[in-house]
């Protein structure tokens, strides 16, 4: 059954975004991915603690006398530079010099130059894929391409960059000229910011997770950004960025209550909307559901979050750490063993925020939310869907998910 309470307190909700007006979103910004703004870090440092199976960053950015503004929920932009091995190592396959003359965009550049930041070499574009099967005698990715199997194929092509492909056949010759033209262009990767600019004037944070992985053989792979501000980036020198705003991700009123869900580095936009509220002292009541795989080494912001629990602007504070105990605990669990409260904050005409993994953490998320609507608002599910729904449109459940 529809819950009438629920359902009028989503209609007549209002979101900061439509109270708040600010220059930058009146004025288009001269920083974007076409002209990036060459930002110092100032602080590079790893979050995650010793024993954790992952390596996660807390970056801290100068946004000089760039003029450069952004809100609480938007994300950056980052322009990376491939790994300079990687490079190298095409170089040497194709069998010529690194200084190489190459035509790029109109501008005379060396190959190394185009192959460092103009190009995707972590992951092959479907051109090259094509090309290589054309001409390669390979009996399998020559097979794959004719069949049209896409799942196939990219179950073939995990892990695999360019490198990889021109090693189908080593005895295929390609040049500079043919190479570069079935090549993508080297994309920006997006962040979420994770600071608030009242909190932190003139400067920009982010919270990353540096991803390295293994596949095929023994060369070591990882993420094109996260490993260039990983392993090339330190204190003092400059990175490319612009703001991408996310104004469908933005903090309500400040005296609405506040639900954010956000394990792992997904937690990022939620530290800046603690200190944002913080900041300008709202007084709505904030929780937050955080998790990851181990207590002592993967909680990450630990002392802050802390602090935020004892100056009160944190009014709850659920963890999930899914590896410290027999069975897996998710934050989905959190919400569920809650779930009576949770259910009342919504009555309350509390926004429901989520960050983080698209593939499993947001779908689990949102089936437990059905649950807890379902349960403790005695809907049928098809009422609790149309529940979500209202939340969804009324943009008091809203996601950034990847």
């Amino acid at each position: 059954m529809e819950h009438p309470s629920l359902i009028a307190y989503a209609t007549q909700t209002g979101n900061a975004d439509m109270l708040q007006s600010t220059s930058s979103r009146r004025r288009k910004s001269v920083w974007n991915r076409k002209n990036p703004y060459p930002a110092r870090v100032i602080a590079n440092t790893v979050l995650s603690g010793a024993g954790s199976a992952k390596e996660v960053r807390h970056l801290v950015l100068s946004l000089g006398d760039s003029g450069m503004t952004y809100e609480p929920g938007d994300g950056l932009g980052v322009v990376p530079r491939n790994d300079p091995a990687l490079v190298d190592r095409i170089i040497d396959r194709l069998g010529v010099s690194p200084d190489t003359p190459v035509v790029d965009r109109k501008e005379q550049r060396t190959l190394r130059e185009a192959l460092t930041d103009r190009y995707e070499i972590a992951t092959a574009s479907k051109y090259l894929v094509d090309h290589i099967a054309a001409r390669s005698g390979d009996p399998e990715l020559t097979h794959l391409v004719s069949t049209g199997d896409r799942d196939a194929l990219d179950a073939w092509l995990w892990g695999k960059d360019v490198l990889d492909l021109l090693d189908v056949d080593r005895s295929l010759a390609i040049t500079p000229h043919e190479l570069l033209a079935e090549l993508q262009p080297l994309a920006h990767r997006v962040y979420s910011i994770s600071s608030s600019p009242r909190a932190h004037a003139g400067t920009v944070h982010l919270t990353m997770a540096t991803i390295r992985y293994r596949a095929g053989g023994a060369r070591e792979r990882g993420g094109v950004c996260s490993t260039h501000l990983a392993d090339r980036i330190v204190d003092g020198q400059t990175v490319g960025v612009f703001v991408t705003p996310n104004r469908s991700f933005r903090l309500p009123a400040d005296d609405a209550k506040v639900i954010m869900i956000g394990p792992g580095t997904g937690v990022a936009p939620f530290r800046a909307f603690l200190h944002e509220r913080a900041e300008r002292g709202a007084s709505g009541q904030n929780w937050l559901f955080f998790g990851d795989q181990h207590e002592t080494c993967d909680h990450i912001y630990r002392e802050e979050i802390a602090r935020f629990v004892s100056d009160g602007v944190l009014d709850r504070l659920d963890l999930a750490f899914s590896r410290d105990q027999d069975h897996k605990v998710y934050v989905q669990d959190r919400m569920r063993a809650h779930g009576a409260d949770l259910y009342r904050w919504l009555e309350d005409g509390a926004h429901i925020y989520v960050c983080g993994d698209a593939t499993r953490m947001a779908h689990d998320v949102e089936e437990a939310l059905l649950d807890i609507v379902t349960e403790h608002g005695h809907h049928n599910i098809a009422s609790a869907k149309d529940v979500l729904a209202q939340l969804k449109k009324d943009r008091r459940y809203v996601r950034d998910v990847y």
